[in-house]
């Protein structure tokens, strides 16, 4: 029986939530194995820090003309194919329908730097960090939501946490602060998923075992 869960994390960008959750597995931290880190960006450093992690590291890119619905079945169907316990997008930048989230139901984690209902969609630090300025909010956050349909930052919310915007702030010292509250926010809501999936396992009757 498997003893960790295996994860599979889509991002498209600089991958640094990617590394946090790698790091953790390597550790032990987290009961988990990355077994690959897919893109839909070819130069992609998730793909670069997935390799050199000695992962498989693949890209899937957007084909001239095909549809969302068409993309993601064809992405749902090399994300399968690892056979993963939890999809983890840390970083993934595009929206994904029903053609994917229909092969992993309640296997689909989001990770999100605001609070849940507030700043969907993109530029969530940057918007939060204007209002400081403006002197409406004193406040932002990070949260880990499940990912069941086509709605943008809006699922289920499975762990949130507060990050003060303080009055010496800058853009980059707000986004450091929120980029580290995402790698813990992130790890130890997956550990708990982790734990609760292998849990489940331990007490399942296999083989035709009775209760």
């Amino acid at each position: 029986m498997e003893s960790r869960c295996r994860l599979v994390v889509l991002a498209s960008g600089n991958g640094s939530n990617a590394q946090a959750v790698i790091d953790a597995c390597n550790t032990g931290t987290l009961p988990a194995t990355v077994v690959a880190v897919v893109s839909d960006k070819a130069d992609a450093r998730a793909l670069a820090r997935a390799d050199a992690a000695g992962l498989p590291a693949v890209h899937v890119g957007k084909r001239p003309d095909e549809t969302r619905a068409d993309y993601d079945a064809r992405l749902a169907d090399i994300v399968s194919g690892f056979d993963p316990d939890f999809v983890v997008l840390a970083g993934w930048m595009r929206i994904l329908t029903l053609s994917f989230l229909g092969w992993f139901p309640g296997m689909v984690i989001n990770l999100h730097p605001a609070l849940p209902g507030e700043f969907p969609g993109t530029l969530a630090i940057e918007r939060a960090f204007r209002e400081a300025r403006e002197g409406s909010r004193d406040s932002t956050g990070v949260m880990v939501h499940l990912v069941p349909d086509e709605g943008v930052d809006s699922g289920p919310v499975l762990a949130t946490a507060r990050v003060d915007i303080l009055p010496t702030d800058t853009l980059d010292t707000l986004c450091e602060r929120m980029h580290a509250t995402e790698h813990h926010l992130l790890v130890d809501t997956l550990h708990r998923l982790c734990a609760e999936r292998l849990t489940e396992r331990t007490s399942s009757p296999r083989n035709g075992a009775k209760v």
